[in-house]
């Protein structure tokens, strides 16, 4: 396993170094650049030739990207032309947001999903299986801003359980400890029941569909006919060999609910990494865009990974290569 992990990591060095190049020629197309919020109708050409080459934006995209390749090589991440703040300070301020969001996203998911996809085989064709199957296309079909925008008027305006808006409370903020965790889960709360309502259709259809195939397989049908008890059966067997696949998905399932967090992020304005990534896009803030996307990349290659690894702990005679 451990030669797998190693050739897993050596393997993601030539990939990063494509995507970042993709990356620079991706921004050399683009219109404007990092100066357009600073430059206005009566800014001065000389004032805008200096910014230019203070941030090296005169200099080829081969002399930009060697540079803060050579950057990164040594830690620096580089300076947000937009805050003024080296880029590892900028997204560090964000990163602890979107995390607890994506783990509280995580959470409610599959609370919600696993229960779900049980009932929905376990009565396959009945009432409560049509109801799921139907809860199950509302979700696929509603837009992720849509959906925002509704719990927002209904939990948060119309019955105010939850705050419409932020990441925390300016006065839970500088009350620090116990009051602004807890301010910061109350307000996650709401965009991580929007992600999870949102993500549990996957979830819910493999699940009911690999439970349904199992308990007609052979292996089940021998169990059966040898008298192991029904719970048995269907802990054992049926139950174990179906949830393989949704471990074999958790990884990217997680992924998807941290990069699905750029959407909902903007929706309720919450301060994370991906309200930053817009943010940044908007602004031609070219160092804090490429250092999220690669985030991103990073991020997805070892959620694999560590999928693959958790499936050989589910099923020990699953082997990875």
């Amino acid at each position: 396993m451990w030669k797998t992990i190693l050739r897993r990591f050596l393997i993601l060095i030539p990939q990063l170094i494509v995507l970042s190049l993709l990356i620079f020629f991706l921004a050399q197309f683009m219109p404007g650049d990092a100066l357009r919020g600073y430059i206005g109708p009566g800014t001065r050409p000389d004032l805008i030739d200096q910014l230019r080459e203070t941030h090296g934006l005169n200099d080829p995209w081969y002399v930009q990207y060697g540079r803060w390749m050579g950057n990164i090589l040594q830690g620096d991440l580089g300076n947000s032309i937009t805050f003024q703040r080296p880029v590892s300070a900028v997204i560090g301020d964000r990163i602890g947001n979107t995390m607890l969001l994506s783990v509280i996203a995580s959470v409610f998911t599959y609370i919600m999903a696993i229960p779900l996809g049980i009932l929905a085989a376990r009565y396959k064709g009945r009432p409560l299986d049509k109801g799921i199957m139907i809860y199950s296309f509302v979700a696929l079909s509603i837009p992720t801003v849509v959906m925002g925008l509704i719990n927002i008027l209904f939990f948060a305006l119309t019955l105010g359980w939850f705050p419409p808006l932020g990441a925390i409370e300016l006065s839970a903020h500088a009350a620090g400890g116990l009051t602004a965790f807890a301010s910061r889960v109350h307000h996650a709360l709401l965009p991580a029941f929007t992600m999870a309502f949102l993500g549990t259709v996957g979830i819910i259809y493999f699940l009911r569909n690999e439970i349904i195939d199992n308990d007609t397989s052979d292996f089940v049908t021998t169990a059966r006919s040898k008298g192991v008890p029904e719970g048995k059966v269907y802990t054992r067997h049926i139950l174990r060999n179906a949830l393989l696949p949704i471990a074999g998905s958790a990884g990217a399932i997680i992924v998807a609910l941290f990069a699905g967090s750029i959407f909902i992020e903007n929706v309720f304005t919450y301060q994370g990494m991906g309200q930053l990534f817009v943010n940044s896009i908007r602004g031609r803030d070219f160092p804090v865009v490429n250092v999220l996307i690669m985030f991103y990349a990073i991020l997805g290659t070892l959620a694999t990974l560590v999928t693959d690894i958790v499936i050989t702990i589910i099923d020990p005679r699953i082997r990875i290569k």
